[in-house]
């Protein structure tokens, strides 16, 4: 099989890896020229540190090129450039190719998933996955977990036969809103999982934030009109599990930077350095829950300590407070 990653992020190569292990034929598209020719020339990344990019796997700046012939095509870009690319992607792609968003988000300004973006754009069956998968985890070769949202069974099958194998294993979910809903606001909360971990909380105070803030993503899945129990899945319990107790999480590093009192130039630099989605999100989840009169406390809560409105220690006049 031919599979297309538009993406050349670490996620992207994480995907990578396990297609080209299961000997599908891969290619990597990248926006960046210069980024092409410094990946085909050193074969290696500096997103994806000690993964080795092997020398199957296609690196190109050449989108046309990388659609072409195409079948199954892997959407793996920053949630701000997803618009944008598909726009771009859909001018090349075969309307009967499958496509598959990993990116994780909600657009800013608009607020719409992008599932929601990407029908606007593209006429093409999709799917969502999403789960606990550090891309650093993923190039171990270790057993991992995935939620395959898709409303159709062809393209299920498509993206079985491309990534499953004895260390790849995905759960099938209808629930589109509820997987991306939990794809996107994990990295929120990891935010404040990670100030608390700056605050040198006890794992008992850790355990009540995590409880509280399933169950307020539990209820805002259900008013936006997805399945409650979604919040069980790989993509909901599984991810939040992994993303706000690891300091492999960039979202948990940047809220632990604010919890342990980091000066605000530690703070700039390291935004400035790293790609921190819960920030993109942030400003879109709050204005969402708002628009659609959504109470879903933590999220205001958050917002308001980025904001400088209120302070981190509020953390725990909300927890014991909370309704």
């Amino acid at each position: 099989m031919r599979v297309t990653i538009l993406g050349a992020g670490a996620y992207g190569f994480a995907l990578a890896s396990i297609l080209n292990k299961n000997k599908n034929s891969v290619v990597v598209w990248s926006f960046d020229i210069n980024e092409t020719k410094e990946l085909n020339s050193k074969r290696k990344s500096p997103k994806l540190k000690g993964y080795k990019i092997p020398k199957e796997i296609v690196i190109t700046n050449d989108l046309k090129e990388s659609l072409t012939d195409t079948d199954l095509v892997i959407i793996s870009v920053p949630a701000f450039a997803f618009e944008e690319t598909t726009k771009k992607m859909n001018k090349f792609i075969d309307k009967k190719v499958p496509v598959v968003i990993a990116t994780k988000g909600i657009q800013r300004g608009t607020c719409r998933f992008l599932h929601d973006v990407f029908t606007s754009i593209c006429k093409n069956s999709y799917a969502i996955i999403s789960g606990p998968t550090f891309a650093y985890d993923i190039i171990k070769d270790v057993p991992i977990g995935l939620t395959l949202a898709t409303k159709s069974n062809k393209v299920e099958e498509t993206v079985r036969n491309a990534f499953e194998n004895d260390k790849v294993r995905f759960r099938r979910s209808r629930d589109i809103v509820g997987v991306e809903i939990c794809a996107s606001i994990k990295n929120v909360i990891a935010i404040a999982s990670g100030m608390l971990e700056g605050m040198k909380v006890t794992d008992s105070t850790r355990a009540l934030f995590l409880t509280e803030s399933i169950n307020d993503i539990k209820e805002l899945i259900y008013a936006l009109g997805g399945r409650k129990k979604t919040i069980l899945s790989y993509a909901g319990f599984g991810d939040i599990l992994m993303t706000c107790t690891s300091e492999i999480s960039r979202n948990f590093s940047f809220g632990y930077l604010i919890g342990s009192g980091a000066s605000k130039k530690e703070i700039d630099n390291y935004l400035k350095n790293t790609t921190v989605e819960g920030m993109y999100t942030l400003e879109s989840i709050h204005k969402l829950v708002r628009k659609k009169k959504v109470k879903i406390p933590i999220i205001n809560l958050i917002h308001d300590i980025i904001n400088g409105t209120k302070d981190k220690n509020d953390i725990y006049k909300f927890l014991i407070t909370k309704n």
